[in-house]
């Protein structure tokens, strides 16, 4: 190149410099921040520019990556807490990206081994690090994060540096076995274990994404066949977190202590515990630390926020909607950052405003308001339960003797065609596709196939408001040694819930007028139970064919309005694939080991009698 030429691009190259420096409103710094084992771990200061004293620190640390350079405006999820001023860190997990050690996907915490690193210690060590290295800061710091980075967050509690004064976990896992990311109560989500696995370990320099030879998902693990077949025609053991899972089909001291969450006994830092209504990763988790944090919280610092979102939901930009269920025009998300959380960290971290008022705060869904509360759950809310009918309805009257039919109802649940957790074709878990909403899914796709049992309630004359802890006490058989039961309960709006979507003038209707929410069934509450677990967790047992058993499948924490004229189904099925991997209702030992000849057809019942009253429990309020 010839010299002037040489001259010229490099002084465009400065002036970009310089242009993109001056529209910056951080001060970018990358450090490497050693912890005590050695390791130096990745990690972005971002200082705001024209810092006029000294201000907290907000740490956040990611298995995704940290930014390559400053941002030249605040994000709008981060604009409510910017407001108050921070100094941002974002930290690349031990393992990722140029962090040194060995990412585990792991949440172990050994806390009797002062040798042990984990991510508790590594929090505590770069808390540490930048109370001496950042300068202006107060002395204060905070630590928040969704999902990964709210596990991350979460386990800070365990041993919090003196400097930690404020967490908020949202959307954090807290025992990988019982529920959220990879089982619920020990039935395996094979196709988001599988892909989540991969994104994290595959490569330690990127997030990466399987591809799929099959464009229905749905299709390509009906193909593979028994979940073996995962390792031993695609991953050969090269994924650790997935070997993990398929070697420790059962509740064992693995998995135990995987359990961070049963460490934690008291509130040891001021806490917003933060989760979504219609979280398709992780539901559970937040839930379960509040109510561990609560065994002993003297000074009342541990907090439970709820509201009508999908996974991370309330980081988007507006939350006024989830897929076509409107919030009553509340920008949820907005609403959220902006009275609750940005005041939550003002309080703790700039010693500003007042501290929260409320243990629980939730967005009540159906009426469409925030709801306050002394206590989670509250104390007014009674239990009533309400009863699955032979005839196929739903009502708050217990059977009677006199009713007509069998004092039951049947289907046949059959591996080879399972039923579809949302409708085909499924995309990948990775990246986004429509997986975000699929709690949300309209569940009129699976209302009339033969193996889904579906009861129906009259209108309802008057709101139904259900608040706190759900539950579905089932009674059922199989043919079959081993079978999965799964309960959805279900919110039916009116047919004519709103104006017909399409046009009146002739001709076909355009795509956006496909979706209406006349008749919508809209999911409220959806779990699975394995039967091999029915006794025991840790030691799997045959079901006994035909034999009625009691079935308790705990429907989570919800605050949802049922309003008058609509009217609540609860659907009854055996699969929910491939989100659930497919049960082979024979029992073997490890349902990771079955062979496809262990999978077969059964017959299930599921029963309706006064000796056999399947119903759901529902919190009531007055």
């Amino acid at each position: 190149m010839p010299r002037y030429r040489l001259v010229v691009v490099l002084l465009l190259l400065s002036l970009a410099a310089a242009q993109e420096k001056a529209n910056s409103i951080f001060k970018f710094q990358e450090v490497m921040i050693p912890v005590r084992d050695g390791v130096h771990l990745q990690t972005v200061i971002l200082t705001p520019v024209g810092q006029s004293g000294p201000l907290p620190i907000l740490l956040r640390r990611t298995p995704y990556g940290v930014p390559d350079r400053a941002p030249d405006q605040i994000s709008p999820n981060l604009k409510e807490l910017m407001a108050d001023g921070y100094i941002l860190v974002i930290q690349n997990l031990r393992g990722r990206f140029k962090s040194e050690g060995t990412f585990l996907l792991s949440s172990y915490v050994d806390q009797k081994d002062p040798k042990a690193t984990n991510e508790t210690t590594d929090a505590y060590d770069t808390i540490d690090w930048l109370l001496k290295n950042v300068p202006d800061n107060n002395g204060k710091v905070g630590i928040m994060g969704v999902s990964y980075d709210g596990l991350t967050a979460g386990m800070t509690l365990l041993h919090p540096h003196p400097a930690l004064k404020a967490v908020s976990e949202q959307a954090s896992p807290a025992d990988q076995w019982m529920n959220d990311d990879d089982h619920r109560y020990g039935a395996l989500r094979e196709s988001y274990g599988f892909e989540y696995a991969v994104l994290e370990q595959a490569d330690k320099n990127k997030n990466t994404h399987f591809e799929f030879e099959t464009y229905d998902s749905y299709q390509w693990y009906l193909d593979l066949g028994p979940v073996s077949n995962i390792n031993a025609k695609y991953l050969h053991g090269s994924i650790p977190a997935w070997n993990m899972m398929v070697e420790h089909p059962d509740y064992d001291d693995a998995w135990k202590k995987e359990a961070w969450v049963n460490q934690l006994h008291s509130t040891t830092v001021p806490t917003l515990n933060v989760a979504g209504f219609w979280d398709q990763e992780d539901p559970w988790g937040p839930w379960q630390i509040f109510r561990h944090e609560e065994e002993h919280d003297p000074d009342n610092t541990s907090f439970m926020v709820a509201g009508p979102w999908n996974h991370g939901g309330w980081r988007g930009p507006k939350g006024d909607m989830l897929g076509i269920i409107p919030f009553g025009g509340h920008d949820t998300a907005r609403e959220f950052r902006e009275e609750v959380e940005a005041p939550f960290f003002r309080y703790y971290l700039h010693g500003k405003g007042e501290k929260p008022g409320s243990k629980a705060t939730t967005f009540q869904t159906g009426l469409n308001r925030w709801r306050q509360y002394a206590a989670w759950p509250p104390k007014e809310a009674k239990a009533m339960n309400l009863y699955l009918h032979s005839d196929g309805t739903l009502s708050f009257t217990a059977p009677t003797e006199k009713e007509a039919g069998a004092g039951y109802r049947e289907y046949v649940s059959d591996p080879a065609n399972p039923v579809p957790y949302r409708q085909r074709p499924i995309s990948p878990t990775y990246p986004g596709g429509d997986w975000r909403n699929w709690e949300v899914d309209d569940q009129r796709f699976v209302d009339h196939r033969p193996d889904v049992l579906s009861f129906v309630s009259a209108p309802l004359d008057h709101n139904v408001i259900v608040t706190g802890e759900l539950a579905a006490d089932l009674f059922a058989s199989t043919s079959g040694t081993d079978s999965d039961f799964v309960v959805k309960l279900i919110d039916i709006y009116p047919e004519n819930a709103q104006k017909n979507p399409w046009p009146e003038e002739a001709g076909p209707a355009p795509q956006q007028y496909a979706q209406s929410l006349n008749g919508y069934e809209l999911p409220i509450a959806m779990e699975v139970r394995r039967g091999r677990y029915n006794q025991s967790y840790e030691h799997p047992q045959p079901l006994v064919a035909n034999q009625p058993t009691e079935w308790k499948v705990p429907l989570r924490d919800h605050d949802h309005v049922f309003l008058k004229g609509h009217r609540i189904m609860v659907q009854v099925q055996s699969t929910w694939f491939p989100v659930i991997d497919r049960n082979p209702q024979k029992f073997v030992p490890s349902i990771y080991q079955a062979k496809a000849s262990d999978y077969v057809a059964a017959t299930q019942r599921v029963y309706c009698s006064p000796k056999l009253p399947s119903h759901i429990v529902l919190p009531v309020m007055p």
